[in-house]
């Protein structure tokens, strides 16, 4: 009797399912997820990339590792794993290519490798890193982007002392090369000269290549004067396709005869996010597909010679859906509300799409969409099925003008309700991004780790925003700091009246842009915030402009006028003139080499509150890093300070500034 109990009481706990437990910062950071999938002609066998992070205080500095996978059905097999790192996979026939510098390799090149497994083998070298390529629909040809031999007489005299640096004017373009694999010589060709190429990808049916090209290797070009035009093997100009402003995608239907193009709206639209499609046929003539979508277009793909694939981002979720050419009328495929699609593949005349998409429950994944059937193929991460997830939803409110705005709110995992909690809001940096309601988890914001240790957490969508249409998003132009942020502050008193915060423990943080709202929240807006932290923030709007490496992209679609049209109003809106009225300890850092917002920006900040003395301040380099940290040891450091400082602020009642070691000597 005994022993039959006992046998019941075993079974039974074994039964049981396994306690959820908590997330470490670690495994924040070090989540895998996929960061890219393709789809071969015969629409069922599938090839996806895994990223592995390096391991925190075993792994040397360095980035990422990868691993390549093909899929058929559910039989999954590895192709290259290991400590490896490769990108631009693409398939052609039974055939794998990908990008990546191997064994004695000096520069990247082109490599291919059987579906059926093998050795890799090398395809196009250069005398330079190999940035993208395309292969023609036969295989004959591969074309690719890549510069001209460096000058060696430079190294030469570098060793000499002769390093000077001319400023933005020392252009070293990339190009378009042709390679035509049949012929005796293997020996690339350049095609294009005195601009800078972007892409390049062949036109179906023709000897022609699509490139999109801007007249300088400057980002500002590439930002807001880029062109896609069509050139023969010579490098011969074709013809153009008219635009202005930002361009995303283009891809060419597998006829060849439309060319589909995620763009701007105009020249002062701050996204690349309306769908156009061009008509070869008839001149180039371009049409507005979507005129009326309120919500941006973030990828295409062309699945017969008259239906585009295209997804898009609506407020805080995603959807998939099919356009056809004769009608130009869209049916949808994937709902909004299933998953947040990052973006799609889909092979000409087959059925299946291929979506990378997250959740709140997983970070990016690769899924099967078969007959508005969704599958998923890959879990990059199981052990998070132990993990507590809080809970997550989006809301709306009104701004003080009756603007409603969305954001995505995670509660404590914890949560009663009732109960008043400390808050770090979280702000989107561009203005031109927006969140979407799926995996928020990253070192600048590890949402459950936060939510684990009694904090909410509110992601808020301004006026300015991406995902409501060209109107929304044009909303904070020409009001740096004005009602765009106010907009936060409303958010906030939303929240507390909703009774899931406390007023005075409200701390704000973000990068960039979002590191802009951190420094007005902690100055002038400093009644509002108990605590702040900046990451590779705006704190001076006039020396922004000056150096910066996209002022021509701030006056078109954020500023829309210049400093010295109205110096005083720059002023008083940076966070540097209200410095004397800053209440609020905060956190600032940033990235040592950064270009887009300079250190100087953070540096200013620090400065002129440490002259006042009134207020806690530690600014915090990252060398090596620029406009966002990308290695694992710079992302975790910043993760634990980011949740040392709102920990000691809003939850200890700290008055200064916590010691600035951290425990790294403790983990070696």
């Amino acid at each position: 009797m005994l022993r039959r109990l006992s046998l019941v009481l075993l079974t039974a706990t074994l039964a049981l399912p396994a306690m959820a437990r908590d997330i470490s910062l670690t495994e924040t950071i070090t989540v895998r997820s996929v960061n890219s999938a393709v789809l071969a002609a015969d629409g069922q066998l599938a090839a996806y990339t895994q990223v592995t992070p390096r391991t925190p205080y075993k792994d040397d500095d360095g980035g990422s590792y990868q691993a390549l996978y093909t899929v058929l059905g559910d039989t999954k097999v590895p192709f290259i794993t290991g400590k490896e790192s490769f990108s631009q996979v693409s398939f052609h026939g039974q055939t794998l290519y990908f990008l990546a510098k191997r064994g004695d390799d000096k520069h990247t090149s082109l490599y291919r490798m059987a579906t059926t497994g093998g050795e890799a083998q090398k395809v196009v070298s250069h005398v330079n890193n190999i940035y993208s390529y395309s292969i023609s629909a036969d295989g004959r040809y591969v074309a690719f982007r890549a510069q001209t031999k460096a000058d060696e007489n430079k190294s030469k005299l570098a060793k000499k002392g002769f390093r000077a640096e001319i400023y933005e004017e020392q252009h070293v373009f990339t190009h378009a090369w042709l390679v035509d694999t049949q012929a005796d010589t293997v020996e690339p060709v350049q095609v294009t000269d005195n601009q800078q190429v972007l892409s390049v990808a062949f036109r179906p049916g023709s000897e022609q290549l699509l490139v999109r090209t801007a007249p300088t290797a400057l980002v500002d070009d590439n930002y807001m004067s880029s062109q896609y035009q069509l050139i023969d093997y010579a490098g011969k100009p074709v013809s153009t396709f008219a635009s202005e402003g930002k361009l995303g995608k283009a891809e060419f239907s597998p006829d060849g005869r439309y060319l589909a193009v995620i763009a701007a709206a105009d020249y002062n639209d701050p996204a690349s996010g309306r769908l156009y499609v061009y008509d070869t046929s008839k001149n180039n003539e371009r049409k507005d597909v979507l005129p009326d979508y309120q919500g941006h277009v973030q990828d295409i793909a062309w699945r017969k010679n008259d239906e585009l694939i295209w997804l898009g981002h609506r407020g805080t979720q995603s959807e998939v859906q099919a356009l056809t050419m004769q009608w130009f009328e869209s049916r949808t495929l994937l709902e909004p509300g299933k998953l947040i699609a990052v973006d799609i593949e889909a092979a000409p005349g087959q059925n299946d799409i291929l979506i990378r998409a997250h959740s709140a429950e997983h970070p990016t994944e690769l899924f099967r969409l078969s007959n508005q059937q969704l599958q998923r193929v890959t879990d990059s991460n199981p052990w998070l099925a132990d993990i507590t997830l809080p809970r997550q939803e989006t809301i709306t409110y009104k701004a003080r003008d009756g603007l409603e705005l969305e954001g995505i709110v995670v509660y404590p995992t914890d949560y009663k309700k009732g109960t008043k909690y400390p808050l770090i809001m979280v702000v989107h940096g561009g203005p031109e991004a927006h969140y979407s309601d799926g995996w928020l988890d990253r070192y600048g914001s590890p949402v459950k780790y936060a939510a684990q240790q009694g904090f909410a957490l509110f992601f808020p969508n301004y006026r300015g925003s991406t995902g409501r249409g060209v109107e929304f998003s044009k909303l904070g132009q020409n009001d740096y700091a004005g009602k765009e942020f106010d907009d936060l502050v409303d958010g906030k008193n939303h929240l507390v009246e909703m009774g899931l915060v406390d007023a005075k423990k409200v701390g704000i943080t973000g990068g960039s842009y979002g590191g802009f709202a951190s420094a007005w929240g902690a100055t002038a807006q400093t009644e509002h915030f108990a605590a702040s932290v900046m990451f590779v923030g705006i704190s001076d709007n006039i020396s922004k402009f000056g150096t910066t490496d996209i002022a021509k992209e701030m006056h078109a679609v954020h500023a829309r006028s210049y400093p010295w049209e109205k110096w005083q109003w720059y002023l008083e809106r940076s966070p540097i003139y209200h410095a004397e009225k800053a209440r609020t300890p905060i956190l600032i850092m940033h990235g040592k080499e950064d270009t887009r917002v300079h250190p100087s920006q953070s540096m200013e900040l620090y400065r002129y509150l440490k002259t006042h003395g009134k207020v806690p301040v530690r600014l915090v380099l990252y060398p090596g890093e620029g406009h966002g940290n990308r290695r694992v040891a710079a992302q975790l450091d910043y993760s634990m300070r980011l949740m040392r400082w709102m920990q000691h602020f809003l939850v200890d009642g700290g008055k200064e500034a916590p010691a600035h070691e951290l425990p790294h000597a403790d983990n070696l």
